[in-house]
């Protein structure tokens, strides 16, 4: 089956890059390449995947790459991601995160391909005080990020009613581990460490997250392009929940690192208290997560002290 992934040389869509080429798959890797997208994360399998460098916006050179290498089965993990840059410009997430998956499904409905995966994100559901929420729990984005991605799977459902378009939705937790950019929470507080720089925490730091280590994410993608149910829609979720302070000091004791370095500051609006999700369709697949939370922080932190936040490439 020919495999395409946009927003391959990202964050979780290189480590989906890495895990299947093991397994036969000779990726068709599409990707703008902004500046958090970088080919150095597919260094480790150079040559085993062709490369494209496009925006999903731009519907002829999509329609000239489906039409040239015609996939069967897409994976699109590109998208603008960052909450904190969507409320200072939401015009890039709208673009990217609606009209460039409306580009892509509508490239692989006149292409007829055989499963469209998409990845979207816990943050559609909105927050939540107690409980978890599940795959009918109703949309109610509080960012402009998080309503990009909403819109997103809103109109993948509308294709899957519409045209019974070969499509699954996937919403995972907040992902964690190599390679992430230093704009998201625990790479920003292990490089501001690193240095000995002030590390910026919203308000006090009582915010909730459920974690899951990137490497365990794509295995659930993986299972789910393997054996899930066309027109579905996924939780991927850890069960592991952290306030925001105590992933901060956690990162500090490993880095031996005083927490005086933390330092509070304004709450950015409309933040999210927490989240987290009730995944029973991908532990009935047969999937649970395998990295512990502390072991994969280990991992991370071992990781970012070896890779200078030099490596990536400056911001736009």
């Amino acid at each position: 089956m020919r495999i395409l992934v946009t927003g391959g040389a990202g964050f979780i869509g290189s480590e989906f890059v890495r895990q299947i080429i093991p397994e036969g798959y000779k990726p068709i890797v599409v990707d703008k390449l902004t500046y958090a997208g970088d080919l150095k994360r597919l260094k480790e399998v150079r040559g085993k995947y062709k490369f494209y460098k496009a925006d999903i916006c731009n519907k002829k050179k999509i329609e000239e790459i489906f039409a040239r290498e015609k996939p069967q089965i897409i994976v699109n993990f590109a998208a603008e991601t960052h909450v904190d840059r969507s409320i200072i410009n939401a015009t890039p997430f709208i673009e990217t995160n609606i009209k460039g998956t409306q580009v892509l499904l509508d490239a692989s409905e006149k292409y007829k391909i055989k499963k469209f995966i998409h990845i979207s994100t816990d943050e559609t559901y909105g927050e939540i005080k107690k409980g978890r929420f599940s795959e009918d729990s109703p949309l109610s984005p509080n960012s402009p990020y998080a309503a990009s991605k909403a819109a997103a799977d809103l109109l993948i459902k509308a294709y899957i009613r519409t045209y019974k378009f070969p499509a699954m939705i996937i919403r995972p937790c907040n992902n964690y581990g190599p390679w992430q950019y230093p704009e998201k929470f625990i790479p920003v507080v292990i490089c501001k460490a690193l240095q000995n720089k002030k590390i910026p925490v919203y308000a006090q730091g009582l915010n909730k997250r459920e974690w899951l280590y990137v490497a365990d994410c794509v295995a659930a993608i993986a299972l789910i392009l393997e054996k899930g149910k066309i027109g579905e829609i996924y939780n991927v979720g850890s069960g592991v929940e952290k306030r925001n302070i105590d992933v901060a000091r956690s990162i500090l004791r490993m880095l031996g690192k005083s927490e005086n370095l933390i330092q509070f500051v304004k709450d950015r609006p409309g933040h999210d208290f927490r989240y987290a999700l009730d995944s029973p369709k991908i532990q009935k697949l047969g999937w649970k997560p395998k990295v512990d939370f502390y072991e994969g922080l280990r991992k991370t932190v071992k990781w970012f002290t070896s890779n200078s936040p030099r490596g990536f490439r400056e911001k736009r």
